[in-house]
């Protein structure tokens, strides 16, 4: 197999440059600023193969987030696997809508629902070091990759496999914060782009998208402290949805935060 350069493979690959440099990086175990200084490094056999064989899995669809096992999440780099969902940069606003709710001056106990990989209850504990964290998920997998990502951040989470609120009867939180499953059942979506690679149990609520939240509103304010807050990620046209629903169940203070691209993304209210 010839010698090729880092610039030779990007010039001449077809992929989209930015999952191209995403898995040399990989393939090589560089950062990004590296790989621009050292274009004309020449890379080994071994490397050409390993950087084909990645190329061939992202041609056929596989997240670069799978192949390479890692995405970066409020600056910071998580682990990730198939039996989680891929951290998104708009779940970023459901930390920053968490960290308002966060006194600088004394403890908080928040529960993170549904938390995956484990990205937004490790933010939250390592922007807000006097909160307490508890993160559920009904997936031992998707717990042992937050597990493993809290160890990496040194992070100090409790976690527990539960159903919802299954596991956590007698306990009361001041916030509690969640990005449940909110897509339809039959989202045209789904069969399209990253989504068909991650785990169905965690995109999908039901027939109608809006099941899991449902659940989540109903159940939470038994386990939320007087004046304790509920917030949660959803689709984009779920906001009126979900403000009804708060308003249904008695909360108080019900808010929508829009993302960067101005879409309603994250509500929540007190209770």
């Amino acid at each position: 197999m010839a010698a090729l350069a880092i610039v030779e493979v990007l010039r001449n690959d077809g992929l989209d440059v930015v999952d191209a440099r995403a898995l040399l990086r990989h393939v090589i175990g560089c950062d990004e600023a590296w790989l621009i200084s050292h274009p004309d490094r020449q890379l080994s056999a071994k490397e050409q193969e390993a950087y084909a064989t990645l190329r061939a899995r992202r041609a056929a669809g596989e997240p670069v987030a799978y192949l390479t096992g890692e995405r970066e999440f409020y600056s910071l780099a998580f682990n990730v696997t198939p039996a989680v969902l891929i951290p998104r940069p708009e779940t970023e606003l459901l930390v920053e809508a968490a960290l308002e709710h966060l006194p600088v001056d004394s403890p908080l106990r928040v529960l993170d629902l549904a938390t995956g990989s484990g990205c937004v209850a490790v933010a939250i504990a390592r922007q807000g070091p006097r909160a307490m964290v508890t993160a559920t998920d009904i997936s031992r997998d998707a717990l042992a990759v937050a597990r493993g990502n809290a160890a990496r951040h040194g992070a100090s989470i409790e976690f527990l496999e539960s159903d919802w609120f299954a596991a956590l009867a007698g306990r009361r939180f001041d916030l509690i914060v969640a990005n449940p499953p909110y897509i339809a059942a039959g989202d045209a979506h789904l069969a399209a782009g990253d989504l068909r690679f991650e785990p169905r149990a965690a995109l999908v609520a039901g027939p109608l998208g809006l099941e899991c939240i449902e659940v989540i509103v109903e159940e939470a304010p038994p386990h939320l402290a007087p004046g304790g807050w509920l917030l949660f990620e959803h689709g984009y046209d779920q906001g009126p949805c979900s403000r009804a629903l708060l308003a249904a169940a008695g909360y108080d203070d019900i808010v929508t935060r829009r993302d960067l691209a101005g879409s309603e993304r994250v509500s929540g209210g007190r209770v």
